[in-house]
């Protein structure tokens, strides 16, 4: 196999394996709370949200130290690894304990009758499990096509063994630029709007469906329209990041008119879901809710707001994840580090205090950081064409 066949195949065999492995996290987040509040009613008590909440809270933690891990273990064992703790927090749900569902939460970070609701994890675990045992297919490239033909075996063994201390070296210098990257006037004004994210994601991935799963005025269908709530997120996410990802190679006019269009269409849907769904959604009992809002709830404005959450994310991830590109193309990785560890501390936090605010507070606080946000973003982004009409170089460390 040639070495830009075995690259496509990699890259083939990680897109099928983290497929698997997130169709089955993300779809259990979605019904955790759910699910874990019906079963609160016999002699087992937790929360769905206090079980996100310790996943991003130790991701957040561990995006600092996860390059040292993959240093000396290598990339294809720390994914193998990873993908084992999904699928115990998954397998959890089959047969949930309090101390070991919130085990597995940390370890991550590093419905229906109980019949059903088995049938329904047991699978989920499967697919995750499939997704990981891909990993093992991955192929290492040909130590020959990465030194030079005229170089002595020597030399080699000496690259060789050099690697694993070569690899803690980076490691290291990526953790301390992440620190200085921190403190830097463009991630600080960045950090806001990724702040902005990491809310939004905790209420698109985990309360929403909630609350669409709590008011009883939805019918017998209410457990149902949860699953069709992630399909329409999905469909939003798939469509905007196609559109603008594609659209960002060729776009005259920046980054800014996206993430314009992505807070409009954010609070567009904030608004709707304020009119359509009760206060006390988010943290209804299990029998749920029959308070109602400012309209009669409607199932079609439920599912048409999941297509606006999902849109509305797009158009922030992928202008984040081109800015961040752009500034630090030399040396993304700290950047990325610090993207993801802001984003997951504070989707974090936006699980945490879904165990007590209701509905229309928490629309409030996403409305307050994603107009800051934004502000903050296009701050950055007049910064970046500066530079560009300057054709200087951008350094920020």
């Amino acid at each position: 196999m040639s070495p830009e066949s075995k690259k496509l195949f990699n890259i083939i065999i990680l897109g099928i394996a983290f497929m698997f492995i997130f169709t089955a996290f993300q779809t259990c987040g979605n019904v955790a709370q759910t699910v874990i509040r019906s079963l609160n009613s016999t002699d087992f008590h937790g929360s769905g949200y206090t079980s996100m909440a310790i996943i991003y809270g130790v991701f957040s933690a561990s995006n600092l130290i996860t390059p040292s891990v993959v240093a000396i273990v290598g990339p294809q064992l720390s994914m193998f690894a990873s993908g084992l703790f999904y699928s115990m927090y998954i397998a959890v749900f089959i047969q949930p304990f309090p101390w070991s569902f919130y085990t597995a939460s940390v370890f991550i970070g590093i419905a229906a009758a109980e019949s059903d609701r088995r049938t329904v994890f047991i699978a989920l675990t499967v697919i995750s499990l499939v997704g990981t045992v891909l990993f093992f297919l991955i192929r290492k490239p040909d130590s020959e096509n990465v030194l030079g033909e005229d170089e002595s075996s020597d030399d080699q063994d000496l690259d060789i063994n050099e690697s694993p201390q070569n690899n803690m070296t980076k490691a290291v210098d990526a953790f301390k630029k992440s620190l200085k990257l921190c403190v830097t006037k463009e991630m600080l004004l960045l950090s806001v709007t990724t702040a902005y994210t990491g809310l939004e994601l905790t209420f698109f991935s985990g309360v929403y469906g909630t609350c669409i799963g709590a008011i009883n005025k939805f019918g017998t269908e209410e457990k149902s329209l949860i699953g069709l709530s992630g399909i329409f997120i999905g469909i939003g996410e798939i469509l905007g990041g196609s559109l603008f990802g594609l659209l960002s190679k060729n776009n005259r006019f920046g980054r800014n008119p996206v993430v314009l269009l992505g807070i409009l269409v954010h609070f567009i849907a904030f608004y709707l879901i304020f009119l359509n769904m009760p206060g006390d959604a988010p943290i209804a009992p299990v029998e749920g809710t029959d308070s109602s809002a400012y309209i009669k709830p409607s199932k079609e404005i439920a599912i048409f707001c999941s297509f606006l959450l999902g849109l509305g994310d797009s158009c922030f991830n992928t202008q984040l994840l081109s800015i961040l590109g752009f500034l630090y193309s030399e040396d993304s990785a700290p950047a990325f580090a610090v993207f993801k560890f802001v984003q997951s501390i504070c989707a974090a936090v936006a699980f945490f205090y879904s165990n007590y605010l209701l509905l229309h507070w928490q629309l409030l606080v996403m409305v307050i950081f994603g107009f800051f946000g934004t502000v903050s973003f296009f701050t950055v982004e007049w910064e970046a064409a500066a530079i560009v009409a300057r054709g200087s170089d951008y350094r920020s460390i």
